[in-house]
C-alpha cells in the first residue's frame, strides 16, 4: 500500500519548518525514502503543488522552482490536469559512500573528478544549464549564513555536473554526494567555514562559472582545479 502523501512529507519534514533552500533537498528525500521502502514506484503520483506548499511551509515559488529541477533531471514527469509522476530513473539505487569515508579520501576523488567534469561542460553545456549554473552561483553569493551557503555550494557544484548531459557520470557524483552528507564531512566544514572564507570560495566559483560562460574547457577544469585545491587545504590544516 502506498502511504499518503501527507505521511510521507512528515517524514521528510518531521513536521518541521523547512527553509526554501532545503525544500529541493527535502523533496529528493521524499522519492528516496519512497524508493527504498518500496511505497513508491515508477508512476507514483507525487503530492500536489498545493499540498508541498501546505506542509513544507514554502513559498509556491521555492516548490515550483525544485519541482523544475526535478523534471529536468527526469526524476518526475508532470501533466496538466493529471498531476506529477514518479519516474523510473527516480528509483534507480545509487548505493552510497562507505561511512567511514574520511575528508581526505572525499577531497581526493574531487580533484580527480570535478576539473574534468567542468571541463566536460565547457564544451557540451546549454545556454539553460549555464543560467541554471549561474543562478545557482548567485544564490550562493547572496547567502550570508554557513547552512544556505552550503547548500547552494552543493547545488552548483550539481548544476555543473548535470550540464555534462552524462547519465554514468552523473551517477558517480552522486555517489560522491553522499559522501559529503556523512556527519564528519559536515562538521570539519562547519568548523572551519567563516564570512572570509565563504566569500573566498564564492570568488573562486565565479571563476569557474564565467569560464563556463565563455566556452572555455581548459579555463574551467583550472579553475575547478585551484578552488578544490583550496578547500582541501583549508579543511585538512595544510595552511
Amino acid at each position: 500500500m502506498i502511504s499518503s502523501a501527507s505521511h510521507w512529507l512528515r517524514l521528510v519534514t518531521n513536521g518541521g519548518y523547512v527553509g526554501p533552500v532545503l525544500v529541493e533537498q527535502s523533496l529528493r528525500e521524499l522519492l528516496v525514502r519512497g524508493a527504498e521502502s518500496g511505497t513508491l514506484g515508477p508512476g507514483s503520483k507525487l503530492p500536489t503543488e498545493r499540498d508541498l506548499v501546505e506542509q513544507l511551509s514554502a513559498p509556491r515559488s521555492a516548490v515550483r522552482r525544485a519541482l523544475d529541477t526535478l523534471e529536468h533531471e527526469g526524476l518526475i514527469t508532470r501533466h496538466v490536469g493529471r498531476g506529477t509522476f514518479l519516474t523510473e530513473a527516480a528509483t534507480r539505487k545509487v548505493d552510497g559512500a562507505p561511512a567511514d569515508t574520511s575528508p581526505a579520501e572525499i577531497m581526493q576523488v574531487r580533484l580527480l573528478l570535478e576539473p574534468q567534469v567542468a571541463t566536460l561542460a565547457a564544451r557540451v553545456a546549454t545556454q539553460a544549464d549555464l543560467d541554471r549554473i549561474t543562478d545557482c552561483l548567485d544564490a550562493g553569493g547572496a547567502c550570508e549564513d554557513f547552512e544556505g551557503f552550503e547548500a547552494w555550494d552543493a547545488r552548483l557544484h550539481r548544476a555543473i555536473a548535470q550540464a555534462t548531459h552524462n547519465g554514468l557520470l552523473m551517477n558517480m557524483f552522486d555517489v560522491l554526494n553522499t559522501a559529503r552528507a556523512l556527519p564528519v564531512w559536515g562538521t570539519l566544514k562547519r568548523r572551519t567555514s567563516s564570512p572570509e572564507r565563504r566569500s573566498c570560495y564564492h570568488r573562486e566559483h565565479t571563476a569557474i562559472v564565467e569560464a563556463l560562460r565563455d566556452r572555455d574547457p581548459d579555463g574551467a577544469g583550472h579553475a575547478m582545479r585551484a578552488h578544490l585545491q583550496n578547500v582541501s587545504d583549508n579543511l585538512l590544516g595544510r595552511h
